[in-house]
Order: C-alpha cells, then structure tokens, then sequence
C-alpha cells in the first residue's frame, strides 16, 4: 500500500527517539535526541520536534499513515496531554497538539510509555500470542502496561498498568509523585545506584556510578551491589504478585535498561516472587525478560497505532 508505515515517537527522561516502523515491526529509520527534561516545557518540545523533523526529512515519510507517540506519564490520552513525573517543565503539556502541528493531518495516538512496551511485546515479543500479561519497563523510571483477555488495556487515559507508582512501602520516602515508598524508589536505575551508594558501594577506576555499574560490581560479588538489586527485586515481586491477584495476569514480561542486568535482577526477583505470589490462582505466575530489546518503546508507539487504524496485530 502506499501508506504502509508508522512514525512513533519515545518520550523519557533520558532520551527521545524516533522512528519509522513497517507493518512487520521493524525500524526503518531512528533519529534522537537527549531529553532536555530540567529545561522549561517549550525546550523539551523543542527536541521532540528535531526528531520528528529528522524523520520527516527522510525520503520514506510519504509512506506514513500515523503517528505514535509512547510517553513517560502520567499521560491523558484523551486531551492529549502529558505530566510526566520525570519531566517537570510538563505538566499537563499538549504533547498531541505539538505534534500535530509538525505532522499535518496524520492520525497520532498517545500512549504512556509502560502501555507502549506492552503493546510491542504482545505484537513482536516475549507476550506474543499471551492473553493475561502484565509488561514492565524497568529505566530511568519503572513503567507498566496490561494485556487482559488477549487485548491491550490501556485504560480510560492510556495509563492503565503505571506499577511504578503503586507503594510496596506504606511508611516509605516520599516519591516526586507525590505518594511514599513506590516501586519506582526501589527499582528504577537511578534509586537502585542511590541506594547502593548510600550503602557503602563505591564506584570502580572508570567511575561509573549508574545502574549498570552497580550491576556489574553485584556479578563480580559485591554484597552491597547484590543487596540494592535484591530490594529491586523484593519491590518488583510485590508489586507484579498484587497485580497478578488483581487482575489474574499469569505472565509479567520485564524489560528495559535494568533489565540488561540479566539474572542479577532475575535470580532474586523470582525467589522472592514466590513468597508473595502465594494463592493457589497465582502461584504459576511467569516472569521472563523482554523480547523486543532496546527498540520495545518505538515499536510499541507504532503498535498502539494500528489499532487506531484498523489493522490486525
């Protein structure tokens, strides 16, 4: 057809990317740009509107039918808006109508970032093919997203499954979205290198001090590295067991940049699953690592776009 691709947008607080994806999954074109996230809100459009006029650029672009847009959220997806915890300059910030202005009369849908993920990995990953499935991303922030009874769920405002931010510390530190002892102070990059500093771990000679840093120094046996990604792990467990005993999911699909961690994260998170998953409708829950790699929120973008347009997954 001559329509046949998707651009999709993938907003956080690190970086955002771009893209145009075909009707098969596959990236065709990137463009990114670092997330200017302590910048005023006009600045940090002012990136996505480079990437988008990267893509736009590219001689494929007659061939996109839509827009995706996968965001950190909280997101509103129907004003169109985003409050993104880990981009103060936006606060209800008219994401939709910004990209529309570059973009014409494309359809665009806007996700938040944990529902895009998801959508990826039921069309392309590691949920393909699953009915009752709980995705998250494990990065800068912890994002999530559902599939129940074969379909994605994302909810009234697209937000449906945000785990991050459900509290698995009642009493816990107060988290920038305002609640105490949330997922996302446990198990996000930054709060797992955080709290191993605060613990004793020092760096190595390259003085990296960042996840993975601390992921390595877990697999070379560091106890203090291997205690920060075990409360990750705890944190995880709790979360992912109260979701499964909610909504009956019986798979929870993990990825992002902590995820790269591999069994240092695994190993405890499901041990310590298996205490909070105790119900007997439960307690065959499977937890497995990320299909769709590190490209999982810009496939997802343009995966929550074909539902929009009709098209099968």
């Amino acid at each position: 057809m001559d329509q046949d691709l998707l651009a999709a947008l993938d907003i956080g607080g690190t970086k955002i990317a771009g893209a145009l994806v075909d009707g098969e999954g596959r990236v065709l074109l990137r463009a990114r740009r670092p997330t200017p996230a302590r910048e005023p809100g006009g600045t940090v459009m002012g990136a996505v509107a480079e990437v988008l006029g990267e893509l736009r650029a590219a001689p494929q672009w007659g061939r996109v039918a839509a827009v995706g847009v996968g965001s950190a959220g909280p997101v509103n997806a129907g004003r169109g808006t985003v409050s993104p915890v880990n981009i103060p300059g936006w606060r209800d910030y008219p994401l939709v109508a910004g990209v529309r202005e570059r973009v014409g009369e494309l359809p665009v849908t806007l996700v938040g970032d944990g529902v895009a993920i998801t959508a990826a990995e039921h069309w392309q990953g590691a949920a393909r093919g699953r009915d009752n499935v709980l995705c998250m991303v494990v990065s800068t922030g912890v994002g999530g997203g559902l599939v129940l009874g074969g379909r994605l769920h994302p909810g009234p405002t697209g937000n449906a499954g945000h785990i991050g931010h459900l509290s698995v510390e009642l009493g816990g530190e107060p988290c920038p979205c305002g609640a105490r002892g949330c997922v996302e102070g446990f198990a996000s990059g930054p709060n797992i290198a955080r709290r191993a500093l605060a613990d004793g771990w020092r760096p190595g000679p390259d003085g990296a001090a960042g996840a993975a840093a601390v992921a390595a120094a877990a697999r070379a046996g560091d106890p203090v590295a291997t205690a920060s990604f075990e409360r990750a792990a705890r944190a995880l467990a709790a979360s992912i067991a109260a979701t499964a005993a909610l909504v009956e999911i019986d798979l929870a699909v993990i990825g992002g940049g902590v995820a790269q961690a591999g069994e240092v994260l695994f190993a405890p998170l499901r041990r310590t699953l298996k205490e909070y998953a105790t119900l007997s409708f439960v307690r065959h829950l499977e937890v497995v690592p990320a299909g769709t790699g590190t490209d999982a929120g810009l496939v997802g973008a343009a995966a929550a776009c074909r539902e929009v347009l009709g098209r099968p997954e």
